[in-house]
């Protein structure tokens, strides 16, 4: 798995991105922008909330500045079994076998032989929805 990232104008962001906040991937959920001092320029601090963990994450930076940006593979994998809260999917295109978690709200519709889509974001492979069979 790549751990891939873009870097982007913090200045450019909106609710909805997606950030990298101290190596985790994160959903910015709130941008307040400070007006320049006199010499200064503006300050934008961002709220997000991880991806994965969901843990809240706050920085606060020049607006100019860059920011690294998660680059999200999509994928599609086809669920094997299912033992408690994980499932065993194998991808659709590399045939590869892992363990994914499956999320609280998906776990009652979820059966094997289903095709779910997921994302690959850093190091973390994330179950998002269910396929329409």
């Amino acid at each position: 798995m790549s751990g891939e990232v873009k870097r982007r104008s913090v200045g450019s962001l909106q609710v909805g991105n997606y950030v990298v906040i101290d190596g985790a991937a994160c959903t910015v959920t709130n941008i307040q922008v400070s007006r320049p001092g006199k010499h200064g320029h503006a300050k934008v601090r961002l709220d997000a909330v991880g991806i994965v963990d969901g843990r809240k994450r706050q920085i606060v930076m020049p607006g100019h500045d860059e920011i690294e940006v998660p680059v999200i593979d999509k994928r599609n994998a086809q669920v094997l079994s299912i033992t408690g809260d994980t499932a065993q999917v194998m991808d659709s295109e590399t045939y590869e076998t892992f363990d994914l978690a499956i999320p609280e709200e998906l776990k009652p519709e979820l059966k094997e032989g289903d095709v779910v889509l997921y994302w690959v974001i850093l190091n973390d492979r994330v179950m998002k929805q269910i396929k329409p069979s």
